[in-house]
């Protein structure tokens, strides 16, 4: 899975759990391919700042567009929902897609399942 060992899957397995609140608390979109789910995205507005919350793609679907499609997806719910900005911290293997996506970095934050593991941060202007 994303070459992370099961070890570290369950180590975040919290932080990366949508819950049933989620879906009141903020905006969440799937994608499907042959009625299977092959990427969801989530995000936070409050205000005029969202947080990209969650963006995965099913492994065997990387580099097909369907990163590219959820991520425009989240920037244009948040902009419809009021935000300016969208903060993203990031997998570092997933920083390069995000500074793609035109996200600019502004630091690095701490994980929040792994002590001591810092995550680059980036802010995408909408």
């Amino acid at each position: 899975m994303w070459g992370y060992d099961k070890d570290f899957i369950e180590a975040c397995r919290s932080e990366l759990t949508i819950e049933p609140g989620d879906m009141r608390s903020s905006a969440i979109a799937v994608a499907e391919e042959d009625r299977q789910i092959v990427g969801i995205t989530q995000i936070k507005v409050t205000g005029d700042e969202a947080d990209l919350l969650k963006l995965f793609v099913e492994p065997t679907m990387l580099r097909g567009g369907v990163g590219t499609k959820l991520f425009h997806w989240a920037i244009s719910e948040a902009a419809r929902m009021g935000a300016e900005r969208m903060s993203i911290e990031a997998d570092p293997d997933a920083a390069p897609f995000y500074r793609r996506m035109g996200a600019k970095d502004c630091g690095l934050v701490p994980s929040g399942s792994i002590p001591g593991r810092m995550l680059p941060k980036l802010v995408r202007e909408l």
